[in-house]
């Protein structure tokens, strides 16, 4: 069976980062899920590509359809941002190893979803002086930067992250995004070792 591979850290940590190069590496094999928001779209960012950027009554819709895998919401200084994953035939286990990228909550409803065998976490973690500083330099590319969201999600991201929450959801391996090169190496060889063992069961 095939495995699902969940990016997760706190913000700023590289994530987006991670996740593109995860899935440039072609001898992974590894297919790309999109997720749901209904935040505004950033000045990077394309629909379909980072998210699927929709309104509340699609999130409404899809779960009068019990679409729903996963669903978070945040209070930001903006309003509700909701975050989720769709039924939508993306993900087909039989065919592919997935790759994702999320929060603690996501990794954990996936995990119950689909079952805890088959969703493997990649943890990423940096000095927080240092995201923090990414973060700012992030948010001072945006036509309208948000600073006041900023500092509430990199706040918010102390206590979601948790060393208790960590323990809670069994993760026990984080790799350490200091060297990018040196992670993606790292993260490419364990998902090589989970994939193999998983073609011969």
């Amino acid at each position: 069976m095939s495995k699902i591979f969940i990016v997760m850290g706190k913000s700023a940590t590289g994530k987006d980062t991670v996740y593109k190069k995860l899935l440039e590496t072609e001898e992974l094999n590894l297919q790309k899920v999109v997720m749901y928001t209904t935040r505004p779209i950033r000045k990077s960012e394309q629909d379909g590509v980072e998210y699927y950027f929709v309104d509340e009554k699609t999130l409404q819709h899809l779960k009068k359809e019990d679409k729903i895998i996963e669903h978070r919401s945040y209070e930001t200084v903006h309003g509700t941002w909701h975050y989720f994953t769709v039924n939508d035939g993306q993900i087909d286990l039989g065919k592919a190893n997935y790759l994702m990228i999320g929060t603690l909550e996501t990794y954990e409803q996936i995990r119950k979803y689909y079952g805890e065998d088959l969703v493997i976490p990649i943890y990423l973690e940096i000095d927080d002086g240092l995201r923090l500083l990414r973060a700012l330099r992030r948010e001072q590319k945006q036509e309208q930067p948000k600073y006041a969201e900023m500092c509430r999600r990199y706040l918010a991201d102390e206590e979601d992250f948790s060393d208790d929450n960590i323990k809670k959801n069994r993760i026990v391996k984080r790799y350490q995004n200091i060297d990018i090169n040196i992670c993606l190496h790292e993260i490419a060889e364990d998902i090589k070792n989970f994939t193999v063992n998983s073609e011969n069961i």
